[in-house]
């Protein structure tokens, strides 16, 4: 069985963020940059899948300029067997990345997509619920545990009040969440190991698709200062002061 590997490169998570002057977007300049944390989860498990002969080959595909590929070859070097790297001059919109993973699944006839839920720079978990759409494949998001038998994928995800579990048939699409798994690091043989493995270049051409995105940033701000809390001395206080919250809330 073929694995597709959805992943992204952004801010290390331990990185404080900084807005841009002009408020274009973030700082990235200088800045130390990794794997996207839940796409790091979605690596793991494909390689566990492997690892019990589930998975015979696990395929990881970036989107976004030349820098994508230090962040190709640390998946390789966790034990992924060959990447793809679609080259865009800035990382595109979700719904232009879903329609680059349909292309590249045409080609490619993986049985499973594994893609983080979301990614920690954007937010926007959307991936893959729109390819899912535009596959028309069964998905399950924010995964926390997941096992293939006879065909099909069963899937367990949290939801309010308890945990769903559901059996989808194959070819399926998986998002991860962070309960999944613990990624492993990646070992010095392993990385020199990845120096030597492939990675397919692509275009936006290649793909049949136009560079063009649906939507723009109007401007990047950074989230107002907190305030300093308050000591009360007592229950009446503490009640009194929180009453008084919304109040000031709609007069700042």
């Amino acid at each position: 069985m073929k694995v597709l590997v959805g992943i992204k490169r952004v801010i290390d998570y331990n990185v404080k963020i900084r807005v841009k002057s002009d408020g274009s977007g973030v700082e990235t300049n200088n800045v130390k940059m990794s794997i996207n944390p839940f796409d790091e989860i979605a690596v793991e498990e494909a390689l566990r899948l492997k690892e019990k002969g589930i998975a015979t080959e696990i395929v990881v595909v970036s989107i976004g300029p030349d820098a994508v590929v230090d962040t190709i070859r640390h998946a390789l070097a966790l034990g992924a067997d060959r990447g793809i790297h679609v080259d865009m001059p800035e990382f595109p919109e979700p719904l232009w990345v879903a329609k680059a993973l349909k292309a590249i699944a045409a080609t490619e006839q993986p049985q499973l997509i594994l893609l983080g839920k979301q990614a920690i720079d954007d937010d926007c978990n959307q991936v893959a619920q729109m390819l899912s759409a535009l596959l028309d494949w069964p998905q399950s998001t924010f995964v926390s545990a997941l096992s293939i038998q006879d065909g099909k994928c069963q899937a367990v995800r949290e939801v309010d009040g308890g945990l769903e579990t559901l059996i989808l048939p194959l070819p399926a699409i998986i998002s991860t969440d962070l309960r999944l798994n613990t990624p492993r690091y990646a070992t010095l043989p392993n990385i020199m190991k990845a120096k030597q493995k492939p990675i397919q270049q692509l275009t936006a051409a290649d793909l049949h698709l136009s560079s063009e995105n649906h939507t723009r940033i109007l401007k990047v701000t950074e989230p107002p200062t907190r305030k300093g809390g308050v000591v009360v001395s007592s229950v009446a206080e503490l009640v009194a002061h929180i009453n008084k919250l919304p109040l000031e809330r709609s007069e700042s």
